[in-house]
């Protein structure tokens, strides 16, 4: 059994990256958020995107509606992993897909954390597959930066003046102690060279910068 949790990105369905295409393609069945009861996709722009994918690239996937009413309750979240589980049962490999990017403010990490707990082997073998998110794809849109030399940017939901946050560090300089670095929650990851030779990925802070592409994140 596979599970890839795939990010559509902001909306228009070419900014879907290569490896979430290939995610949809390799899938037995894609499942698919709809906030209509009924299990239509009417009004639902996570279909769109997926059926113009199938259109123009020239593939067609079985479609598993989810519905998602948002009313951030346990019991819905656990209806939609149920009905992951009993797909499992038909589909050897299935894709559930979020618009954005699943990192932020998204149903995947919900889902993940139930089927975490419940089928510790799915959540193991599952992949999560980032995408373009709307500010990144706003800051395009205008042509200005989100943030740029020593300047940096903060999301913040709008309905709530208090919040916990995850923190971003990057940047760094070869040699950097980092000590600086504050630890606020019991989540703080080391990345060096993602993506390319010597990627190391460490569940803690590294008491010193020893590459230029290091990531260090606080998560809440």
């Amino acid at each position: 059994m596979k599970l890839y949790m795939v990010s559509l990105g902001p909306g228009d369905y070419e900014l879907i990256t290569i490896k979430a295409l290939k995610a949809l393609k390799n899938s037995d069945a894609i499942c698919i958020p709809t906030k209509s009861a009924d299990n239509s996709f009417s009004r639902s722009m996570t279909y769109k995107i997926v059926k113009n994918l199938m259109d123009e690239f020239g593939f067609d996937k079985p479609i598993i509606p989810m519905y998602t009413p948002m009313r951030f309750k346990e019991g819905d979240w656990q209806r939609q992993v149920d009905i992951i589980y009993d797909s499992f049962k038909t589909y050897e490999t299935l894709s559930f897909v979020t618009l954005g990017d699943s990192a932020v403010y998204s149903t995947v990490y919900y889902l993940l954390d139930i089927i975490k707990k419940q089928e510790s082997k799915i959540y193991e073998d599952c992949e999560v597959i980032p995408g373009v998110t709307s500010f990144s794809h706003a800051s395009a849109k205008v042509k200005k930066p989100l943030c740029i030399g020593d300047s940096s940017f903060i999301i913040r939901p709008l309905h709530k003046r208090q919040v916990p946050f995850t923190t971003v560090y990057m940047r760094p300089k070869i040699g950097m102690d980092t000590s600086r670095i504050k630890q606020k929650h019991n989540n703080l990851y080391t990345f060096e060279n993602l993506n390319y030779k010597g990627e190391t990925i460490l569940d803690h802070k590294k008491e010193k910068v020893e590459k230029y592409m290091t990531l260090f994140i606080d998560f809440v």
